[in-house]
């Protein structure tokens, strides 16, 4: 007995101090992945070019996890912010001759896009060159191209130029198969999330607001690429409805690229405009590593504009740097709202809305912050619905012409699956209540007319709520709020016409605007809610990556619908969501 003892003893020594070793090792080896991901600063030889390549996924601010960072993610991000930084730096870099452009896919929103395609054109303020290469341009990356001083694409190569189009999918019909009754409450005409469900095709007021806010998109990339190409735009309206451009010689005919050519035709090209030989190696930094040199913004310490970004669905709780949590967005405006040196805030929101009544604690926020400093809204690619409702308290709102926004309205699904779970499954339920209603909200039994009536009420009452807050807000008449609201969707150009916005601008023009409010000249950047360190990213998120990471390898184009189903059924409450995810190929 006493043998066995001293031999579970050893073993367990044995096995504590191999813990101990792994756990060293494990700690080595993250200390490696954090330096090696983290990067010293590039070093850029004179005469060299900057090599743009936006495949990686175009977000509000660059990740922190060291995952992110490795060639084989493939959740990799670039962040827009340092994105506009480096190229406004390459436009006074001695070193940098020129930008290549080296576009196939854009993984991101048009008013990203935008926002990208602004800083390239400031650029060419600079007097250097662009160059746009290509074997397939999707017209997200063909509208970002039409800035280059020449676009090249390849003699077999595809150059998409079609027009905009939207499609829903419908699960009415599905359903009714199921035998799963949605029971629906909502207010707004145009509120069209809850369609899907009841609907097999798009109402007459859905068609009508998908119409106005895509032709407006649609208008104002015609009319940016006319100015660029110096093509009038009836001749793109009649390229895009004839489907002229059918391969690569025909994009060259209608003047949309000007050449056939290889890589190899490029590359000598760019070789010319840097005045070196034919067999002399061009000097190339890739955008991610030329990012790598941004520096900390400088400026005067105790006059500070405090950068806020709210990005993603709005919740209750803490939320993340992917999704917008009421208690971590609203402890960040009491922050700077009270610390004396932030003399201004910009509100930087990339939003489709979700939860009335976080995006309610987190509107207290604004209007208190705004009673003592200037805040200034930056609208990304949506902020609508939920994502209006925290904007709509502020001094001043900026968005680009083809942001989203407006879908000022509520709605609540709560799903009857009693047939479902009787028909289908052969599945009952029985219980005790102490009241008549306790078990208000299940799923196994359809609401009573005086339940629906009740849900009604309220969500009737959250909307006249909304369109009072956005009536102070924007001073306007509630029932002015309440005819363009109706959970009707807008274009940023048309949210300009209506009010809702007060300047089309980008997002360096909302600090500028910050700056003048707060009569500030020299000033600090600083930007919230602060990320999680390297460290606490692979230990906090490095489950939830594998998860992504397996996901999309499986999925592919279909893990957006994965991920919006996955939202929905997190979904409680009364919502403000806006009911589209749209994006542009």
């Amino acid at each position: 007995m006493k043998e066995f003892f001293k031999m579970v003893f050893a073993s367990m020594v044995g096995i504590i101090l191999a813990s101990v070793v792994l756990f060293i090792f494990g700690m080595f080896i993250i200390a490696g992945i954090v330096a090696a991901a983290k990067g010293d600063k590039t070093e850029v030889s004179a005469n060299s070019i900057l090599h743009v390549s936006l495949k990686n996924a175009l977000v509000e601010r660059s990740s922190k996890s060291p995952f992110d960072n490795f060639e084989m993610s493939n959740s990799r991000t670039t962040g827009l912010y340092d994105l506009l930084l480096a190229v406004n730096r390459a436009k006074t870099d001695d070193n940098i001759k020129g930008i290549y452009l080296d576009l196939t896919t854009i993984q991101g929103g048009m008013a990203s896009i935008e926002e990208v395609r602004n800083a390239l054109l400031d650029f060419k303020k600079s007097k250097k060159f662009i160059l746009a290469y290509s074997e397939v341009y999707p017209q997200s990356a063909y509208y970002l191209a039409s800035v280059a001083d020449k676009i090249y694409i390849n003699p077999e190569g595809i150059l998409e130029f079609k027009g905009f189009s939207s499609q829903s999918v419908f699960f009415k019909g599905a359903l009714q198969k199921l035998e799963i009754e949605p029971q629906i409450i909502k207010v707004g005409t145009y509120k069209s999330a809850v369609e899907p469900f009841i609907l097999d095709k798009m109402s007459d007021a859905n068609r009508q607001q998908v119409t106005s806010f895509l032709g407006s998109m649609y208008d104002h990339f015609l009319n940016r690429i006319s100015e660029s190409r110096k093509i009038p735009k009836d001749s793109l309206v009649a390229i895009a409805n004839s489907l002229k451009v059918q391969n690569a010689t025909d994009a060259v005919t209608y003047k949309l690229a000007d050449g056939l050519r290889y890589k190899d035709q490029v590359l000598y090209e760019i070789k010319s405009r840097l005045g070196i030989k034919k067999t002399d190696d061009i000097k190339s930094v890739p955008l991610d590593e030329y990012i790598k040199n941004n520096e900390a913004p400088k400026g005067d310490i105790n006059n500070r504009i405090a950068v806020v970004y709210a990005v993603g669905e709005i919740n209750g709780g803490e939320g993340d740097d992917e999704t917008i949590g009421s208690e971590r967005i609203s402890r960040t405006l009491r922050k700077a709202r009270t610390d004396n040196k932030v003399k201004a805030v910009v509100f930087r929101i990339n939003s489709p809305g979700g939860s009335a009544l976080a995006s309610d604690v987190i509107w207290r926020e604004v209007v208190l912050t705004q009673k003592v400093k200037p805040v200034i809204v930056s609208m990304g690619d949506v902020a609508a619905s939920g994502g209006y409702y925290i904007a709509c308290a502020a001094d001043s709102i900026f968005a680009e012409p083809n942001t989203i926004t407006g879908s000022i309205g509520v709605f609540g699904i709560i799903p009857n699956m009693q047939k479902f779970f009787n028909n289908k499954l052969g599945v009952t339920f029985d219980g005790v209540k102490t009241a008549e209603h306790a078990d208000l909200g299940s799923i196994n039994r359809p609401l009573t007319a005086s339940e629906r009536l009740v849900i009604q009420n309220e969500v009737n009452r959250i909307y006249s709520t909304f369109t009072k807050r956005v009536s102070d807000g924007r001073k306007k008449p509630q029932t002015y709020i309440d005819e363009i609201g109706q959970g009707r969707v807008w274009s940023g150009s048309e949210a300009l016409q209506k009010g809702l916005v007060d300047r089309l601008g980008h997002f360096n023009d909302a600090i500028a605007s910050a700056a003048k409010m707060a009569k500030l000249k020299d000033y600090k950047l600083v930007f919230y809610p602060e990320q999680k360190s390297p460290f606490e990213s692979i230990l906090s998120t490095s489950n939830d990556k594998l998860k992504d990471y397996f996901s999309k390898a499986q999925l592919g184009d279909s893990y957006v619908y994965y991920k919006q189903l996955q939202l929905a059924l997190k979904s409680t409450g009364i919502q403000a969501r806006m009911p589209y995810n749209i994006t542009l190929n």
